[in-house]
């Protein structure tokens, strides 16, 4: 787990926990805390180099057995043996050197801050900073007084609010750490540091007379960096994410007494996001979930974790070259298929662009960009398809550009070769007679933009097999996707409940609330975007087309939705289409932010009794639509899980990440409670509010969605 060793006057503290990797659990901070007093109490030993066995130096804390810390009382006690063994590594006498071999982050990265110098190896896949605020966490390892006493308020506050990692290099400008040498090297230079190391080991803060780098925390530019750094965070979170109040709260706060003191401080406001609703919500879908996704359900018997190699693409459109860079940047040999040798070639070059932008780095690829595009083979000609192992159809959403393009390629592929098409909004059993082998045959629903969308909807039919449905989900795990599987339904899962979002807003704006209300109280509901402006993002017309197909479909059933009428308003009188027009429910003048329609407010002139809607009741609305539609989703068996519901409503369309997602949502309120606000709403708003009688059974039976 971890190893000690000791040589020439030297300590060398190895972590090497085997599995998932270097973490601190109760166990292993154990361990390393005696090696600590060890070194430190051994008259034999002048310097202590740590450093780590597995690619990665330190991956921070085991988020299992910190969620299960049951009161403020056991977080603050448990934050406190930390603090004794970085304040007993930096007050030492003796060097202490963090060598570091990959990626730092949180207490991991944290650990390295207490140290007295810190060298890091040329990895460029090392990465170092404090993700736990993606899982709504704040920081517990002294990193929000440390960082501050080192580069400044300013600085300090822009790293510890920025959830992205930083590269070695980054860190280094940063003065984060101190030096980077090669890898072969690493060991050697941190135990040459150690030898020829300074006298005095102090750290500044722990000498009179000690000021900040920069401003002072009382001087008129000190103020000014809190209050931006206040004002930033609150634009970002809206204010439901209290992780960032509460760090910007501890540099606040402990910028004015002593580092220890600040540390309790830090300790405090630990205890009090990690007991909140907020982290535990983020926390499980955002690690737990996604862990439970990555593992999978045992496979059947027969079906073996395939090993690609070759990936045929079908399509040089944005949504197949985003699928083709991700493959190429996995390791793969991509044939990209085109109408034409030119199309093709054109998709080449947008993935060479994508790789220029920078858009691999998030993948942790291992190529160079050389590799990645010698390994793009571009064609019209389908028969250089024969020969790679799953095929992945993204020609445009047109039924008979995909029947043609899949009878094209069944005629010149192996009969073995496992066969996906990407859709999001054909029905994925209108394809499946186009295939000779249908238990084959699978739908992956990828989201735009591919480079910057994680999840993959994986899209099962009647016949296809287990083998095909797993491997599907290899390969989407392989090209670094999170997998969610699902059962053929109109618009599927993430669309299906999306789509309520953006017609209650239109119901909103039809009863004649203002549209800069609607859009402002979703925006501080947590959602990424107002209904308006994700309606712009589908086009006007598009939905149009929706309901009148849907229209179509149902006949004397139909029930029109309340938004139908301002839509066809829109499209058929005032021409607006949506953005890719330029103009639908805002206005988008070149090179300048996009503002709503002015003339929107007049077409819909404010009703009275709109007048006496809250902002909550709106956000309520919003939010509560889209969880009663992603329990009809579960119910219906489009999706088999609360997990997977979750992971799709955060990774899919970003829906109020402090939530935890739909479901969590709803645990949250509490069943009961949840059922009884939706009956409310059903009066005032409408029978779409009525939860469904399965709802309402798990909350008389107390069966919420999570233990």
């Amino acid at each position: 787990m971890i190893e000690y060793e000791a040589e020439n006057g030297l300590a060398v503290i190895s972590w090497n926990m085997r599995g998932k990797g270097n973490f601190w659990n109760t166990e292993s901070t154990n361990i390393f805390s005696e090696f600590v007093k060890k070194s430190i109490a051994d008259n034999e030993i002048s310097g202590v180099v740590i450093t780590s066995g597995n690619p990665h130096f330190h991956l921070g804390d085991d988020l299992q057995e910190l969620m299960k810390l049951p009161d403020a009382k056991t977080i603050m006690e448990f934050c406190a043996s930390w603090h004794q063994i970085t304040r007993a590594i930096e007050t030492s006498s003796k060097p202490f050197v963090a060598a570091i071999n990959g990626t730092a982050v949180g207490t991991g990265f944290e650990l390295c801050l207490a140290c007295h110098h810190r060298v890091s190896s040329n990895n460029i896949q090392a990465r170092f900073g404090f993700p736990q605020i993606n899982y709504g966490l704040a920081l517990r390892g002294g990193s929000t007084q440390r960082i501050p006493r080192m580069v400044g308020i300013q600085c300090a506050n822009e790293l510890l609010l920025d959830a992205s990692t930083m590269t070695s290099r980054e860190a280094l400008e940063h003065k984060l750490i101190d030096d980077i040498v090669p890898g072969e090297t690493l060991l050697e230079k941190a135990k040459d540091w150690c030898s020829a190391s300074p006298l005095d080991l102090s750290k500044p803060w722990d000498k009179k007379g000690f000021k900040i780098p920069g401003p002072q925390l009382w001087d008129a530019q000190g103020t000014a960096a809190l209050t931006i750094s206040n004002a930033r965070a609150h634009k970002q979170t809206r204010g439901n994410c209290p992780a960032h109040r509460a760090i910007l709260s501890c540099v606040y706060e402990g910028l004015q007494v002593p580092l220890d003191t600040g540390l309790r401080i830090e300790s405090r406001w630990f205890a009090n996001i990690l007991l909140g609703d907020v982290a535990k919500n983020m926390v499980r879908t955002t690690h737990f979930n996604i862990n439970r996704a990555d593992r999978l359900p045992s496979r059947p018997t027969g079906t073996h974790e395939k090993q690609f190699e070759t990936v045929g693409i079908i399509g040089a459109g944005t949504m197949a070259t985003g699928i083709a860079h991700a493959s190429v940047c996995a390791g793969l040999t991509v044939v990209m298929v085109g109408r034409t040798n030119e199309e093709a070639q054109q998709g080449k070059t947008k993935i060479a662009s994508l790789i220029e932008e920078g858009a691999s780095e998030a993948l942790d690829t291992k190529l160079s960009k050389t590799q990645m595009l010698q390994n793009i083979q571009p064609t019209a000609d389908f028969s250089n398809l024969a020969g790679v192992q799953i095929v992945v159809e993204a020609a445009y959403e047109d039924p008979e550009e995909k029947r043609d393009t899949i009878q094209n390629t069944k005629a010149k592929v192996d009969q073995e070769v496992f066969f996906t098409s990407n859709i999001s909004m054909l029905p994925f059993s209108s394809l499946t007679p186009n295939y000779s082998d249908p238990k084959k045959f699978i739908g992956l629903h990828f989201f735009s933009p591919v480079t910057r969308m994680k999840l993959v909807e994986i899209v099962v039919g009647k016949e296809t097999s287990d083998e095909t449905l797993f491997t599907a989900i290899d390969y989407v795990k392989l090209i670094k996707k999170i997998p969610i599987v699902v059962n053929d339904s109109a618009g599927f899962y993430v669309n299906r409940v999306f789509e309520t979002y953006v017609q209650e807003g239109l119901a909103l704006l039809t009863e004649g609330v203002s549209p800069a209300l609607i859009e402002n109280a979703a925006l501080l509901s947590g959602m990424p975007v107002g209904p308006l402006a994700a309606a712009d993002e589908i086009s006007l017309k598009s939905i149009q087309c929706i309901a009148r197909k849907r229209k179509l479909d149902l006949g004397t059933s139909y029930v029109p939705l309340p938004g139908e009428e301002i839509i066809s308003q829109m499209v058929d009188t005032e021409h607006r289409m949506g953005k890719k027009s330029d103009k639908g429910f805002y206005e988008y003048p070149a090179n300048q932010k996009r503002y709503l329609w002015p003339k929107l407010s007049q077409l819909v002139a404010t009703k009275s009794n709109s007048e006496t809607l809250t902002t909550d009741t709106i956000k309520k609305r919003l939010l509560y639509i889209q969880a009663l539609e992603a329990v009809r989703c579960l119910e219906e068996n489009v999706i088999s899980s609360p997990e997977d519901a979750d992971i799709g409503s955060v990774f899919g369309w970003s829906f109020a990440p402090h939530t935890g997602g739909v479901l969590s949502l709803i645990h949250t309120i509490g069943l009961k409670a949840f059922v009884k606000e939706c009956d409310l709403l059903a009066q005032g708003f409408g029978d779409r509010f009525i939860p469904s009688h399965y709802l309402r059974d798990r909350a008389d039976q107390e069966e919420p969605f999570y233990s």
